[in-house]
This record gives structure tokens, sequence and C-alpha cells, in this order.
């Protein structure tokens, strides 16, 4: 599979499990539907990494940390995005999301001394201007009873959660873990955390046997959750880190999009500028500094005509 392939592939599917995540609100509470997600995957993980034939033996201390990257990664983080759903149109979630760029450089300077350029920190600052834009009706009337400004509160902490998840998945690789592995581990101890956690919470195991349901779920669970991230991975591996993360950048303009059509999103005038300073942002934290100079070049000379 050739390098674009794998791009749009990791775009595609990412872009839209969003929309997909619509589809799973209802009859099944949704901790146990993004219980049910996890275990799914996980089970189809380790039977690839069993047919393949992978060391999956490590220490207790690389299991507690592999635990903690499942409870941020793939339990606690989701299952507050589902909530969030409820309350947001899956392309406005997918937009807040987006800021886990900014996330991931404040916690990787904290956690790891990673150097925050005036570059990274000016996109930041851009994408967070964005996201304003785009959520300034429930900003300016924002009260705690108000359906969207509960749900950006609940997108902002889910996306924190996934971004220290992100931290303790660097922690692993720092270990030298293997990433397959360490996400089969992590994607079964997360459905567990949250089967538990569902329990506790007195939720009903109950399950939606519509086409809606069944089909949403496979898809989260084989596509979003296992050959999304094989093609990011395959992708990561081929062309580095930096450039694979520009697929993070589309993931909101996919998903706007598929909300204009079945979710009836309008895109407000200041909705469209907040969404493209958010990517503008992004792109700006994520280019190579060449790009990067043009970027920024751009937005001076558009913000003095």
């Amino acid at each position: 599979m050739n390098t674009f392939v794998l791009y749009m592939t990791t775009v595609l599917i990412w872009g839209s499990t969003w929309l997909a995540i619509k589809f799973q609100l209802g009859t099944v509470p949704p901790d146990v539907s993004v219980a049910y997600r996890f275990f799914i995957a996980a089970m189809v993980l380790i039977a690839w990494v069993v047919i393949r034939g992978k060391d999956m033996r490590y220490p207790v201390r690389d299991h507690l940390w592999i635990a903690l990257q499942g409870l941020l990664l793939f339990s606690a983080n989701y299952y507050v995005f589902y909530v969030a759903s409820a309350y947001l149109t899956t392309g406005l979630v997918a937009v807040v999301f987006s800021t886990i760029v900014p996330l991931n450089i404040i916690f990787g300077r904290i956690f790891f001394k990673t150097p925050a350029t005036f570059r990274v920190v000016g996109g930041a600052v851009l994408g967070l201007g964005g996201l304003m834009l785009v959520f300034r009706p429930e900003i300016e009337n924002f009260n705690f009873a108000d359906d969207g400004a509960f749900g950006l509160a609940l997108c902002l902490f889910a996306t924190t959660l996934a971004s220290l998840g992100n931290m303790a998945s660097a922690r692993n690789q720092r270990r030298g873990l293997p990433v397959m592995q360490t996400n089969t581990y992590g994607m079964l101890y997360g459905s567990i955390f949250t089967f538990i956690f569902a329990y506790f919470s007195g939720s009903e195991f109950t399950f939606d046997p519509s086409i809606e349901y069944v089909s949403s779920l496979l898809y989260l669970a084989l596509f979003g959750s296992v050959v999304a991230f094989g093609a990011y991975l395959t992708l990561l591996g081929r062309i580095g880190a930096g450039r694979a993360a520009y697929a993070s950048v589309l993931f909101p303009v996919v998903a706007l999009t598929l909300s204009v059509f079945f979710e009836d999103y309008v895109f407000a005038p200041e909705a469209i500028i907040g969404a493209i300073l958010v990517l503008g942002g992004n792109v700006l934290v994520l280019a190579r500094v060449e790009h990067a100079k043009n970027i920024a070049a751009f937005f001076v000379r558009k913000n003095s005509l």
C-alpha cells in the first residue's frame, strides 16, 4: 500500500469516527459502548499478535504504565467524548479534539522537557483563538445549564485525558516497548476498566441489535481502532512522526463536512473563520520551519489587508 493510500485511510477513517459515535448513543449506556468497542478491538489485535508470533511478556512495572495508557487513551477519554457527543455535533467535537496538538506540546514540555519554540506557542494560541470563534455563541451565553457549553467543557476534558494518554504512550515507547503490543494490552486494559466503571456506576449492560448500532460498533472497533491505527503506524515508520502527524490536522475537516450532510450543521461565518484558524494553528505547530514561515507570513498579509 503506497503512502498516499495510507495517509488518506488514516484521515478518512479517524475523521469519520466522530459521526459513528453518534449512532452509539441511545439504548446502550456510553460507558458500556466504549467497553464493547475496545474489547472487540483488543480481541482482534490479540489474534494478530499471536498469529505474528510477537513477544507479549513484559515486567509488572511496564504493565502498570500500559494500563495507565489504556485507562487514559482507551477508556476514560472515549467515555467522556461519547457523553459530549450527545450535546454537540460531531464536527465540533472533532474541532475541539484538534487542540490535542497544543496540549501535547505543553505536557511534553512538563514531562519530557521538550522545548517549545515561539512558532509552536504561536500556533497553539492561533488554534485556541479559532476555537473561541467556533464556540462564540456558547461562550457569550455561557451558563452551567447550557448544553453547548457543557459539551465544550466535556470535550476539553476528554482531550486533556487523551493528551495525557499520549504522554504515557511516549513513556512506553521511550522505554522501548513495541507500539502494537502495548496498544493491544492497552485496549484490553481500557475495556476492563470501562466494564468495571459501568458496573459500579449502575449502568445497564444492554445491547442494541439495530443495524445502526451494530454497524457503527464494528466500524469503530475494527476500522477506527484497528485498521486506521495500523495504517497510521505504517505511515509513521515510513515518513516519520512529524509528517504523519499532519493527518490529525485534517480530521476536523472530514468531521465538519460529514456534519453538514448528516446532522444539518450550518457553517456560520465566524465558525468558518474559527475552523480555519484551528487548522492553521495546528499546521503551524506541525509544519517544518520553512513551511511555518510561509504560513505565518500568509496570516500577517491577510490581517494587514
